[in-house]
């Protein structure tokens, strides 16, 4: 039963997933031929803050809403009820907070965490979408862990029709009239696709809570208490997230300052930069879509069966899922190495963009399979151990960022990734090797 519903949910938010990313795509292909690898560079850096932003907000919290719902009886419906508002009134509270610091601070950011003062005009219109984000993050991490896939998987589809749609009608309006745009256009198609989403998110939420309920199991936990065992599954987990994000940020504006120290110039610089995160990356994370939708699913279908001490059922997902994702990350590893200069001219029309892509290939195995072993870290509850994990992991990154890319320049940017993802491996392996052992001694 946990196999069939792990299954049916990754295939839905896969097909899901590969859909957006298809449409999403084409959409960085507009963008880089609209706006040029420069402007598509400066959009680039404020992702990290995006990221971070999500991290401190909802993305802990959403995941501890899927775990706890899972856990809980299927019976138990205004309990899951109960554990879906509490975590959203509190990640919706840091959201707002979030959202009116980012837009107070913005030049603070981007002159000194981002070294590029044209980003300033795009955190502030990005920071509006935080508190939808919020919305229907924490309503998909619900119906994630009461193990109905298809609404989440439709958001995102929504969300991805809406954001893209807007930006190409905005876009055809201003050339009809003769204005000019500029990668602003890209930030306000982020908060029109964050909004649409949360619409559709909190009207799906409201039909399924106003159908008259069966009686069910009540919430054993008062509401403080449950609260607090909220606040102690997610508050590692936010802290790992909120620090690697807040790294990754200080790596991603370190990238073409080091580029740079090599030999770049600034525009040349950003536009490498823009080229690496704009179109190599997104080809190389394309297939991740079904990796990251079976980790999605996975800490839930493993908190189900911890609870209920299913072994069996917690072996067999392990099994299976990391060796599918292996598999795949292999097979995108051949294809890629073989196809990526096609890719890159015949997509992008940019020769470098193939030239990375034949080159980063080769992190599939470990990007692809490091999301699945996590996730299982997390459902049984070693959110600690993924903190150390990650940290350890980017720690290497950053190293190569700040020491070799500087010396040898893309090349450097690679070997820090790859030797950071393998690190990252062989940590998770070992410290699911150990807890499996102890659990069947």
């Amino acid at each position: 039963m946990y196999k069939n519903h792990l299954l049916k949910g990754a295939l839905l938010l896969t097909a899901a997933g590969v859909f957006s990313r298809i449409i999403g795509f084409f959409y960085r292909i507009f963008l880089s031929r609209t706006f040029g690898a420069e402007q598509m560079g400066i959009y680039e850096l404020i992702s990290p803050v995006l990221a971070l932003s999500f991290a401190l907000c909802t993305s802990a919290i959403q995941s501890s809403i899927s775990k706890f719902t899972a856990a809980e009886p299927e019976a138990a419906i205004y309990a899951k009820r109960r554990i879906l508002l509490t975590g959203l009134s509190v990640s919706f509270v840091l959201s707002c907070l979030c959202t009116l610091f980012v837009w107070r601070e913005a030049d603070f950011i981007s002159d000194f965490l981002l070294k590029e003062t044209r980003c300033a005009p795009l955190l502030k219109i990005a920071a509006l979408s935080f508190p939808a984000a919020c919305i229907h993050s924490c309503i998909n991490g619900y119906y994630y862990g009461i193990r109905k896939s298809f609404l989440p998987a439709f958001c995102q589809v929504f969300e991805q029709c809406f954001r893209v749609g807007s930006v190409l009608l905005f876009g055809q309006y201003a050339a009809a009239r003769g204005l000019s745009c500029t990668i602003q256009l890209a930030a306000v198609g982020l908060v029109i696709g964050e909004c649409a989403s949360m619409a559709v998110s909190v009207f799906a939420a409201r039909i399924h809570f106003s159908k008259k309920l069966p009686e069910s199991l009540p919430l054993k936990l008062s509401r403080p208490e449950l609260f607090s065992r909220l606040f102690s599954f997610a508050a590692p987990l936010c802290a790992t997230r909120v620090c690697l994000h807040l790294l990754g940020t200080i790596e991603s504006s370190r990238i073409p300052v080091s580029l740079q120290l090599f030999g770049y110039s600034s525009r040349q610089a950003l536009s490498a930069y823009g080229v690496y995160t704009g179109m190599a990356m997104t080809c190389i994370l394309f297939p991740g879509a079904l990796t990251n939708s079976i980790a999605v699913l996975l800490m839930p279908t493993i908190s189900r069966a911890d609870a209920s001490n299913n072994q069996s059922a917690i072996y067999s997902a392990i099994f299976q899922c990391t060796r599918f994702c292996l598999s795949i990350g292999v097979g995108c590893t051949a294809t890629f190495s073989l196809c990526g200069n096609f890719i890159g001219s015949a997509l992008f029309g940019n020769v470098l963009a193939g030239q990375l892509i034949r080159m980063f290939c080769f992190l599939c195995p470990f990007l692809y399979l490091n999301t699945t072993l996590l996730s299982i870290l997390n459902g049984l509850g070693k959110t600690g151990c993924t903190f150390l994990f990650q940290i350890l992991s980017l720690a290497v990154r950053l190293f190569f960022v700040f020491f070799i890319l500087p010396l040898s320049g893309i090349p450097g940017l690679f070997q820090g990734m790859l030797f950071g993802q393998m690190l990252l491996t062989i940590l998770c392996a070992a410290a699911l090797f150990f807890v499996l052992s102890r659990r069947r001694g």
